[in-house]
């Protein structure tokens, strides 16, 4: 067994980036089963591989304890609101009826599909309470992002401050968002570090929303899909579910330190 493993962890065939468990059993004399047994007691998965992006934002940790804080300690009289941009959403068809799911064999569709044009969605998410305040627009632009403020602004009680969580988009930061902002003192931005998308709550409900409405759908139109988007949206209100936070900052920034030691260590 330890030869497995250190086979597996620490070299590769000549002929391939990593092992299988045929190309290991040939190596070792093992059985493929025993391979198998043996990968699965210690979780090692060589087939498999995932990407990772450091940020490289010279403010980071600011940026996370500052994030991190509205969280877990929102400040009194105000609303947190997680804010994004899912652009170019396709409305697609397919070139063929789907064949439905019956015993024994799985829901079918057509690899090919044909395309009816692109919306984007603007959403703003209420971290207390799990509420979505949506929009649709066809374009993706500073302009489309002010009337996605003056939305958010109508929907928001006017003795509330407003703290907005959200990227470093281009359009967030236009002289036409600045004036907006200039005039409405009780907006406040905040912005995550570049490439840290995962610490805006708002992708996690984007990335719902594209496995239970958007992925296998149908749509004929691009007003058909916005339409179903709303619906989506409308559902999401009816009864909310906050997505709570749990790690403190200096959990993330112990966890991030740990990661980057480990890669530097690898020399890879």
């Amino acid at each position: 067994m330890e030869r497995v493993l250190a086979l597996t962890l620490e070299s590769k065939p000549a002929d391939a980036t990593h092992w299988s468990t045929r190309s290991l059993a040939q190596r070792t004399g093992f059985s493929r089963a025993s391979i198998h047994r043996i990968w699965r007691a210690f979780a090692l998965a060589p087939h498999r591989a995932e990407t990772f992006k450091l940020s490289r934002d010279p403010l980071f940790i600011d940026k996370v304890r500052d994030i991190v804080g509205l969280y877990l300690d929102p400040p009194d009289r105000a609303l947190v609101l997680c804010v994004d941009e899912k652009s170019q959403i396709q409305a697609l068809d397919r070139t063929a009826p789907l064949l439905p799911m019956r015993p024994g064999q799985i829901e079918r569709r057509t690899h090919d599909y044909k395309r009816h044009g692109t919306t984007s969605l603007f959403a703003a998410l209420d971290a207390k309470t799990g509420k979505i305040i949506g929009q649709t627009h066809r374009r993706h632009r500073s302009t489309e992002f002010r009337a996605f403020l003056d939305t958010i602004e109508k929907n928001v009680p006017a003795e509330l401050d407003v703290h907005l969580i959200l990227d470093n988009y281009g359009t967030h930061k236009t002289e036409l968002i600045r004036t907006w902002l200039a005039k409405r003192p009780r907006f406040h931005l905040h912005f995550t570090p570049t490439s840290a998308s995962w610490l805006n709550l708002v992708e996690r409900w984007f990335a719902t929303l594209t496995e239970k409405q958007l992925r296998r759908a149908v749509h004929r139109s691009t007003t058909e899909l916005e339409q179903a988007i709303r619906s989506y949206i409308d559902h999401n209100n009816q009864s909310p579910k906050p997505l709570i936070w749990h790690k403190t900052a200096d959990q993330i920034l112990d966890s991030v330190a740990r990661f980057c030691t480990r890669t530097l260590e690898t020399g890879h």
